[in-house]
């Protein structure tokens, strides 16, 4: 009975100490500049030409994504993210996982 336990406290340790290493960089705040297109044709539209393609392809059901350092990600804001379709902007928020940005503020890039 005494093994079972301290197997249990192991692993809870283990777990304590891991988890957060594989969350990585969940909740961290970014501010991330790049284009607004859509999800289909990605780095297709990724400037100011592809504009009107994004936006058929928005209307037509794909999610708007920013196009940044070579990476998609997946934006909260969808409304906001329409009104900056085919400009470069500056998309300020929290990471959630991966690739997707829970989005606080975009707005056009100055640079």
């Amino acid at each position: 009975m005494k093994k079972l336990g301290s197997i249990a406290i192991v692993l809870a340790l283990v777990s304590a100490l891991v988890l957060p290493a594989i969350a990585g960089d969940e909740g961290k705040e970014v501010k991330l500049t790049g284009w607004i297109t859509d999800e289909w044709c990605g780095a297709k539209n990724a400037n100011a030409n592809g504009a009107s393609c994004a936006r058929h392809c928005a209307k037509s059901g794909a999610q708007l994504v920013l196009f940044s350092e070579g990476k998609l990600y997946k934006l909260s804001d969808q409304k906001g993210a329409l009104e900056h379709v085919g400009h470069k902007v500056d998309v300020s928020g929290k990471l959630q996982g991966e690739d997707k940005v829970e989005v606080q503020k975009i707005e056009e890039s100055k640079a």
